[in-house]
């Protein structure tokens, strides 16, 4: 059996989302897809919309037929851990062909060529870097600058600006890095961009669509980019939504946006406002500059401004400046609410990244490629967290570090829509016949 990885979101769901899965499977030629998907918190920093548990069912009756959750320690790191511990994940299983990502450009020439000069860091490129470095830019903007410098041409511009280039740019290195013998394709993004927030017949954004699920009723507690132009009066009733998005989402996916709605979804940034500014209470600069990705000077200005703190939104475009985005300040603004610390991701490199594949849903035809992963995988399989108890200590620290950022948002999901706390223990496996 041929098999091509995706690695996903899925928040939520959408056309785009299908169209990548049947195009993965026509240019790899493969027989069926693994789903690698973020949990419960997202790259860009941020809750995801709905639970992971959901998403995964509404992929599942859409035909993926297995989905493996990537831990929270990489679906909320950079660009860079994001992808190296997604592929990595599918590098473990033993049994992957290939991987097929989404990019704005769908040259995976120039993506491969860019990804080689970062990883070799050739002499030239190295002394553009650090003369950018020396001048106090930011390292992705100095990379991209010394990129600029080293090939002397414009267009590379333009694909170092878009988000799922990046992202592609990591794929192809972790596999290089990696010596992986999975084959890497890419396909080319169709009509709507990644931070496209208006909709397009058939092929919108999940930033789109997250909008527009924002005004569907009386949703308080909104993102900074989905709270916008909302007024009291005027926000759309959901089936009116819901009628808008008929042509923007597989028809699985309407009745769990219908049936889920204000019980298990929205969750966003701001609902978690009240916690990061109980955990600021506890910290210092130097508990904050333990944290992921958290610099001193970032320790320094979130302490500075700590009694400011309203929301995460707020806070966020407080504490961003030129040099430090919004996305890089709430990925470590979650990455304190999460306890995902710099010595941790030490320790999970040293192991090879990913430590298990833990299985979030599958459908019958799935149960093949459970088979094959069970006879040539070299990481453990997790169908139930029973099984955490054989994993490695560092296992399990990454384990622990999934249940508690579940537990941290079901608990969100109770208080927001006072519904009955559902444990990560207690949780079950999708299965759909």
């Amino acid at each position: 059996m041929k098999i091509v990885g995706l690695i996903t979101e899925y928040n939520p769901f959408h056309n785009g989302h299908l169209y990548h899965i049947r195009k993965a499977k026509e240019i790899t030629k493969a027989d069926a897809v693994i789903v690698v998907m973020s949990g419960n918190f997202v790259q860009r920093g941020a809750p995801a919309i709905m639970p992971k548990h959901i998403r995964a069912e509404v992929a599942l009756e859409a035909g993926v037929p297995l989905i493996l959750e990537l831990p929270v320690c990489f679906s909320t790191g950079s660009a860079e851990y994001f992808a190296t511990g997604a592929v990595s994940l599918l590098e473990h299983l033993r049994c992957v062909d290939s991987i097929c990502f989404g990019s704005e450009c769908g040259d995976y020439d120039i993506l491969e060529k860019i990804a080689c000069v970062v990883l070799n860091e050739p002499e030239e490129y190295k002394t553009f870097l650090k003369r950018f470095l020396a001048q106090g830019i930011s390292f992705p903007l100095a990379r991209q600058w010394a990129l600029l410098e080293y090939f002397h041409d414009e267009n590379i511009r333009k694909v170092l600006e878009q988000p799922n280039n990046i992202l592609g740019i990591e794929y192809i290195k972790a596999l290089r890095r990696t010596k992986s013998n999975m084959k890497a394709y890419t396909i080319k993004r169709i009509v709507s961009g990644y931070h496209d927030d208006s909709l397009h017949s058939g092929y919108s954004s999940a930033s789109a669509i997250r909008k527009l699920l924002a005004h569907a009723g009386h949703s308080l507690c909104l993102e900074g980019n989905e709270s916008k132009d909302l007024g009291m009066f005027d926000e759309p009733s959901l089936s009116e939504v819901l009628f808008r998005l008929e042509r923007e989402v597989p028809k699985e996916c309407i009745h769990f946006l219908e049936d889920t709605h204000q019980i298990r979804y929205p969750v966003y940034s701001n609902d978690f406002s009240a916690l990061l500014g109980y955990k600021l209470l506890t910290e210092t600069k130097e508990s904050l500059s333990e944290y992921l990705d958290i610099t001193d000077e970032l320790a320094n200005r979130i302490l500075n401004h700590a009694n400011h703190l309203i929301t995460i939104d707020q806070f966020c475009n407080l504490l961003k400046t030129k040099d430090m985005t919004y996305s890089r300040i709430s990925r470590c603004l979650f990455h304190i609410l999460l306890d995902i610390k710099k010595d941790h991701m030490e320790s999970y490199k040293s192991a090879g990244y990913c430590q298990y594949a833990r299985v979030l849903g599958f459908r019958k035809d799935g149960l093949k490629i459970l088979s094959l992963i069970k006879k040539y995988s070299d990481t453990p399989l997790i169908t139930k967290l029973s099984h955490a108890d054989s994993l490695s200590e560092t296992a399990q620290r990454m384990i622990a570090g999934d249940i508690f950022a579940a537990n941290l948002y079901e608990r969100i999901v109770t208080e927001k829509y006072r519904e009955p706390f559902i444990n990560e223990y207690t949780q079950q496996v999708v299965m759909i016949k």
